[in-house]
């Protein structure tokens, strides 16, 4: 039989999103948790860019909000969450979690399954986790390019596998609505979108230097790598980004002299 899921972690609120205060440790020591349950739980990380997308989008927000598990995924969230007087503790990056999670389990024999980017780098991810490590268990994967129509017949596939973790690097909102809608069909005690998590750990996309990911310059060196792709996300859509703080900052302050009343 089946264990309950562990309780809810502390967490805040920011721009109408829920996110778990938790460090790295407690992230990976919660999933654990998840994974013993044998219930599913839908994890995502948010950064400005999702942060910004369900403001506008009321769906998006939603399923953020219903995940069991949300991390912060950038320093500006972390600044954001200090200016606010909510502070958060640290990010935990999809990149890092991702690396985590595949040495817990190999270390607990737990079944993993990839899913999105290409072929060629879906199927690269598989080997390298499995010439570092043989103790990880990818029991399947998949390229995150199929037919809307085709949702089902993957998630049967995932469900088939028996996975308790499945790592999903397809498009935002796309990968958080799949698997909002298919996450109890497929049982996975632990899905979780990585983003490009497949392309940074294969080498196709190189990560910013050590120091430039601890003063929140990890997008700088994204845009200097892909500028004519990452210029609208950056310097247009995520712009309201500064906005949607302020709006909320002025409204905090406002609160807290009773203004609200």
């Amino acid at each position: 039989m089946s264990a309950a899921s562990p309780p809810p972690s502390p967490h805040i609120a920011l721009m109408g999103c829920r996110i778990d205060n938790l460090d790295m440790r407690e992230t990976v020591d919660r999933v654990e948790g998840f994974i013993a349950s044998g219930r599913p739980h839908q994890h995502v990380v948010v950064n400005v860019d999702k942060l910004v997308k369900a403001a506008r989008d009321p769906q998006l927000r939603e399923i953020i909000n219903a995940c069991a598990l949300v991390n912060a995924d950038g320093m500006p969230v972390v600044w954001a969450s200090r200016l606010l007087g909510r502070p958060l503790k640290e990010r935990v990056t999809g990149v890092d979690l991702f690396e985590a999670l595949m040495q817990r389990a190999a270390q607990r024999g737990w079944k993993v399954y990839l899913l999105g980017a290409r072929e060629p780098v879906v199927a690269q991810v598989r080997a390298l986790y499995s010439q570092r490590n043989p103790a990880v268990d990818v029991v399947g994967h998949r390229n995150g390019y199929w037919p809307a129509g085709e949702d089902e017949a993957v998630a049967e596939a995932i469900r088939r596998s028996g996975a308790q973790l499945l790592f999903v690097a397809i498009s935002s909102p796309r990968k958080e609505e799949f698997l909002s809608r298919w996450q109890q069909h497929m049982q996975v005690p632990f899905a979780m979108g990585v983003g490009g998590t497949f392309d940074v750990v294969t080498g196709a996309v190189q990560r910013a230097p050590v120091w430039m990911q601890r003063s929140g310059l990890e997008w700088f060196y994204r845009f200097l790598q892909e500028p004519r792709r990452m210029f609208r996300r950056y310097f247009i859509e995520d712009m309201a980004f500064i906005g949607l703080l302020w709006t909320e900052w002025r409204t905090s302050r406002r609160d807290a002299r009773g203004g609200g009343r």
